[in-house]
C-alpha cells in the first residue's frame, strides 16, 4: 500500500497525465469549493453508511474526503488530472480515515479484481471518455454484491433544456468543461453495465433558483450482482 496521500507510480516516477485540463482544473477547484455550502448535504447523503475499502473514481480536489463515515477502513481515491490530484493529496492529509490517492482512469483502474466493498462516482461519468468501459472496470473491481454509490448530473428540465444541453454537447460545454457532457443518462448507464439499481432519486442543484444545464442531478446507489460478471474489456 502506498503511504496516504502518495500520488507517484511504482517507480517513484510521476506518471504521464491521462487527462491535461490545467485550466479547468483550476476553475473547478474555486467553483467546487464555493459551491460546497449546497453540495456538502449531498456528499453525506452520499457516503452515508459505508464501510469497509471503498474505492472512489474521479475524486477531483477531494471534497468528499471529509464526509467518509468512520466506518470506511480505507479510500482508493483515482484522479487522472494532475492539478486535481494534488489538492486531493492534500485533502487526504486532513481526512479522518485512510486515503490513498492514486493517477489513474475510470476505464483502466490500476488495482486488483474484486478488492472494493463500495465504488463511488461523484459528479464524473459525465466526463468519462469510454462510459461502458469505466463501468465495467467498476464492476470488476468491486467484490460481489458490492455496492455503487452516484451523485451524478443528466438530462432533463424539460424539453427546451433537453435541446440546449444536446447543443450545448456538442459545441462548447465539453470544450470549456473538462470534457463534461449535460444531456447523458447516467441511471440508463449503469442500468445497462449490469448493475442492480437501488434506492435513487432525481433532484436539482441548487434546489432553488436559476436552473444550469449541469442542474439537473441524481442521487442513489446500485450493486454489483452476486453472480459473477464479465470483467472489462483487458481488465486484470
Amino acid at each position: 500500500m502506498r503511504p496516504r496521500g502518495h500520488s507517484t507510480d511504482r517507480t517513484g516516477a510521476l506518471p504521464a497525465d491521462p487527462v491535461h485540463h490545467p485550466v479547468f482544473a483550476r476553475f473547478y477547484a474555486r467553483l467546487s469549493v464555493a459551491a460546497e455550502p449546497t453540495i456538502g448535504v449531498h456528499r453525506d447523503e452520499l457516503l452515508a453508511g459505508l464501510s469497509g475499502r471503498v474505492i472512489e473514481i474521479g475524486a477531483g480536489n477531494g471534497l468528499n474526503f471529509a464526509h467518509y463515515p468512520s466506518t470506511v477502513s480505507e479510500v482508493v481515491a483515482i484522479e487522472p488530472e494532475r492539478g486535481l490530484r494534488r489538492l486531493a493529496v492534500t485533502a487526504a492529509m486532513r481526512s479522518d480515515v485512510p486515503v490513498d490517492v492514486v493517477p489513474g482512469v475510470a476505464e483502466a483502474l490500476p488495482v486488483k479484481s474484486e478488492a472494493f466493498d463500495a465504488a463511488v462516482v461523484s459528479l464524473v461519468l459525465c466526463s468519462v471518455r469510454d462510459l461502458p468501459r469505466a463501468l465495467a472496470e467498476i464492476r470488476r473491481v468491486l467484490r460481489p454484491g458490492g455496492e455503487l454509490r452516484f451523485f451524478e448530473h443528466g438530462a432533463g428540465g424539460g424539453r427546451a433544456m433537453a435541446l440546449c444541453q444536446r447543443a450545448l454537447d456538442r459545441t462548447v460545454w465539453p470544450l470549456f468543461f473538462g470534457g463534461c457532457h449535460v444531456a447523458g443518462d447516467p441511471v440508463g448507464a449503469i442500468r445497462d453495465a449490469g448493475y442492480e439499481l437501488g434506492p435513487h432519486r432525481r433532484l436539482s442543484v441548487p434546489e432553488k433558483g436559476l436552473r444550469t444545464p449541469s442542474s439537473y442531478c441524481v442521487l442513489g446507489t446500485a450493486r454489483r450482482p452476486d453472480s459473477a460478471a464479465p470483467d472489462a474489456p483487458g481488465a486484470r
